[in-house]
């Protein structure tokens, strides 16, 4: 199945059906009175989140969803049937957002979770409704209101504890391959993950966390190079960040370069981001003697400058992995220790998370704007080398 993590969709609620103009008409009753019923409420649009989704590509080929109308109100007092309610299932992750203006209408991060965005119309009444001493014959009816129409933008953000940065090539899929029971594609030419992917960590005692593994970011990708900074925006919700680094790549770069260019591009596109928490991991171990390791470690996190837990490991023989889960347990045990009893800390991670989110926002937007005009130089180019062409 293709990835697809954004989506742009119309939603209609539907009208509310109109009020009843009706008397009451009967062989020994001349003078009945109005018995004209109300309509029915329109029905509303509701987004629930639901585990089983992964993507985002239903909506790539269905754009607008409509909510039943109400009925109209009929005589003798009957009220309209209410239209129903339209629920579209999305995955776990969705962030809901209006087209126009940006505005964040939800976060669906909850299984099951349902979001109302566009309320049906409220129903019409009857002439009943306007009888009175002084009226006794009403012939006012009122119309059902329409429904909420609404242009909405959808954006998946994978629920995940870690993600992963770093290089193509840096060794991220076979890291997700080696821990969990994902099988990410592993090949020696760059871009081998195009998509994020994600895996179940399990490390004994019923403790396990969710890993991502997102496509590698290259220098230059806040401007468009490789794959950009798109997928980025999967890690907006990770509790930690590993950034993978390859201390022996196949094209003999150097492995300081590589982590500052990384470093670089994260802090372009989200800097709130860059000063969360974050591990540096140092791949392909099995390389090096074992008697080097401490040393190649040491001087690596001295030469960059690096502060934060640190370490050595080889994703493909899986040496230093158990103890690299399993500090990520402990860490991620005592995070969510902490903003259960602390609410005042989990309203500071709500903070940052929605700071990430609308930093990461705005770059992806400007990136995409780039690329706009861009095309359009592009064009007004080649068209200006036609006209030139035709006229010589």
């Amino acid at each position: 199945m293709k990835f697809v993590d954004e989506a742009t969709i119309k939603v209609v609620a539907g009208n509310g059906g109109n009020g009843c103009l009706s008397f009451r008409r009967e062989k020994f009753i001349p003078k009945g009175g109005p018995d004209g019923g109300d309509g029915g409420d329109g029905g509303s649009v509701f987004l629930q989140a639901k585990l089983e989704l992964n993507t985002l590509i239903d909506f790539r080929y269905t754009r607008l969803f409509k909510a039943e109308n109400g009925q109209a109100g009929a005589g003798s007092d009957c009220t309209g049937k209410k239209g129903e309610d339209l629920i579209i299932p999305v995955p776990l992750g969705t962030i809901v957002s209006l087209l126009e203006t940006g505005e964040l209408i939800g976060d669906l991060n909850k299984p099951d979770q349902k979001l109302l965005i566009a309320k049906g119309g409220f129903h019409g009444l009857g002439n009943t409704r306007f009888k009175s001493s002084k009226n006794r014959t009403p012939r006012q009816t009122t119309p059902g209101k329409e429904g909420e129409s609404r242009e909405i933008k959808l954006e998946l953000s994978l629920l995940a504890d870690v993600g992963l940065l770093g290089l193509p090539n840096a060794g991220k899929s076979t890291l997700v391959n080696k821990v969990s029971a994902a099988k990410p594609k592993i090949a020696d030419y760059p871009f081998t993950t195009m998509i994020p992917s994600l895996g179940v960590v399990n490390i004994g005692n019923d403790r396990s966390f969710v890993i991502a593994d997102i496509p590698g970011v290259i220098k230059g990708a806040a401007e468009g190079a490789g794959l950009g900074i798109r997928f980025l925006k999967h890690l907006t919700r990770t509790k930690l960040v590993l950034h993978i680094v390859d201390v022996s790549p196949m094209d003999k770069t150097s492995p300081k370069e590589a982590f500052r260019e990384i470093e670089l591009e994260l802090e372009k596109f989200s800097p709130t981001l860059a000063c969360q928490s974050r591990w540096l991991i140092l791949n392909k171990a099995d390389l090096f003697d074992v008697n080097e390791h401490k040393k190649l470690l040491k001087n690596f996190v001295k030469d960059v400058g690096w502060i934060g837990p640190s370490f050595l490991i080889s994703a493909a023989t899986g040496q230093g992995v158990d103890l690299l889960c399993n500090s990520i347990g402990d860490y991620l045990n005592d995070e969510r220790s902490r903003e259960i009893n602390d609410s005042e800390a989990k309203k500071n991670a709500e903070k940052v998370r929605n700071a990430i989110f609308m930093e990461a926002k705005m770059q992806i937007s400007k990136l995409a704007e780039s690329k706009r005009k861009t095309r359009k130089i592009k064009d007004s180019k080649i068209e200006e080398d036609v006209t030139t062409f035709y006229v010589e």
